[in-house]
């Protein structure tokens, strides 16, 4: 049972850790975006018209998100990236980022592997390999400086390597505009990196920790 707490509380700290190097590097929206309003255009269009046309069946409730996500922007997320930039020096930031980003390259190294894209998968690995060893356990990101670029693959690429349209335009609270196929990616990279975090956290020999707590 205190294993099990103990988990729970260390994937939480954890999460908390992510949220806030995002928030590190997130861009400030000065003004709102208002989502499209029209829908997918069809084929006959030109080229250059299509980019004005999102399929949105959902923008009354498209809408209630985003102004909700306004609202937290203003009174919660900004806040804590000013508090967080105020705390902690950049050299420190950069170093949570980078320990973060080693972390997420599960997902890229997954998904690239599903794609078959092998160049990816193994630039990938040399990535992890190279920024865990000489990069102090991801907290100096020397792949980058070494020539070897981060990749950016995720599930919802995945669906749509195998022919899976990207579906309605779709506002998640918090994390904002997205569509039906990438959030159903988000949520299976979430499992996969919570997977990972669990498998990591048995690596660190917690359980040994608890029991020589009980022991004393």
């Amino acid at each position: 049972w205190i294993l099990s707490m103990k988990r729970a509380i260390n994937l939480t700290l954890l999460i908390i850790l992510v949220f806030m190097a995002g928030c590190a590097t997130a861009p400030v929206q000065q003004e709102p975006i208002i989502p499209a309003r029209r829908t997918m255009p069809e084929q006959d269009l030109p080229r250059e018209q299509q980019g004005f046309y999102v399929y949105d069946p959902w923008e009354p409730m498209n809408r209630r998100i985003y102004n909700f996500n306004a609202v937290f922007d203003q009174y919660v997320f900004l806040p804590v990236v000013r508090g967080y930039e105020f705390i902690l020096p950049d050299v420190a930031q950069t170093g949570v980022s980078n320990f973060f980003n080693n972390l997420g390259e599960i997902n890229n190294l997954t998904n690239s592997l599903l794609q078959f894209k092998m160049v990816k998968f193994f630039n990938t690995i040399g990535r992890v390999a190279l920024n865990t060893t000489a990069g102090v356990g991801g907290l100096f990101d020397m792949a980058t400086h070494a020539g070897v670029k981060r990749e950016n693959e995720d599930f919802g690429q995945t669906l749509g390597f195998y022919g899976l349209g990207s579906g309605p335009y779709l506002v998640l609270p918090v994390l904002g505009p997205s569509n039906l196929r990438d959030t159903g990616g988000l949520v299976v990279d979430t499992v996969v990196y919570s997977l990972m975090m669990d498998r990591l956290i048995d690596q660190l020999d917690m359980a040994d920790s608890d029991k020589d707590i009980l022991n004393y």
